[in-house]
């Protein structure tokens, strides 16, 4: 009798990163655009700009400490060697905290004012945040993706996607995922919906989809 060597445990798919990536370079892009494009005293348009732009930071923000708690510790603990990229990465999501932090109390200030200097105070502060995520993205892609393919399981990157569901609101979700998938090819498209129960999977197809096209086309004021 032989002995039947164990199946080998599949590593991480990080493909769906390239993904959620390319959702938060667009909002960036976006929302500084529209914000300062608001006619003076507009308060009506300025709080749908307002919301919007908190649903993408609260969306950032849920992304990044799912990396702070899942995927940081295993990368230090796995490849030392490396450490000194993982450490910037950490430095990097404490850069787009402060200006998250800056941007709340100024968003609050432009929704009932939409005064032009607030609201080039917030879009300045986006334009500020979106320069420290874009070097972020670009350097996670070359550096700790490929890290994470070789020393991540897939069921613990899975971990990331699931990170801090709970918390969010059931509303919002169908959103969030709409603009992941707004601008995915239909390769990626299935990617992104396999990993979703089936009749949740038939909703993001037909009426979320609906929903979200709805909502992009209110936000940036094409409807």
């Amino acid at each position: 009798m032989t002995d039947t060597a164990p199946a080998p445990v599949p590593m991480a798919d990080v493909r769906d990163m390239y993904v959620v990536h390319r959702a938060f370079r667009r909002e960036f892009r976006l929302l500084p655009e529209l914000i300062r494009a608001v006619a003076p005293g507009d308060t009506d348009r300025a709080a749908v700009l307002a919301a919007h732009a908190r649903l993408v930071l609260l969306g950032l923000h849920m992304h990044h400490t799912g990396e702070d708690d899942l995927l940081w510790p295993k990368l230090l603990e796995r490849c030392p060697p490396d450490a000194a990229v993982v450490h910037r990465m950490e430095a990097q999501h404490e850069q787009v905290e402060h200006l998250t932090e800056q941007l709340g109390p100024a968003l609050d200030r432009w929704e009932v004012e939409a005064r032009p200097a607030v609201a080039e105070e917030v879009a300045g502060t986006l334009d500020a945040l979106r320069a420290v995520l874009l070097e972020h993205l670009a350097e996670e892609e070359r550096e700790i993706l490929p890290l994470a393919e070789r020393h991540v399981t897939q069921e613990e990157w899975a971990q990331l996607g699931q990170h801090g569901e709970g918390t969010m609101a059931k509303k919002d979700l169908p959103i969030l995922f709409g603009a992941l998938l707004e601008e995915c090819s239909p390769e990626e498209r299935e990617m992104m919906l396999h990993v979703v129960p089936f009749p949740v999977r038939v909703l993001l197809r037909t009426v979320f989809a609906r929903q979200y096209r709805r909502y992009a086309g209110r936000v940036r004021g094409t409807r």
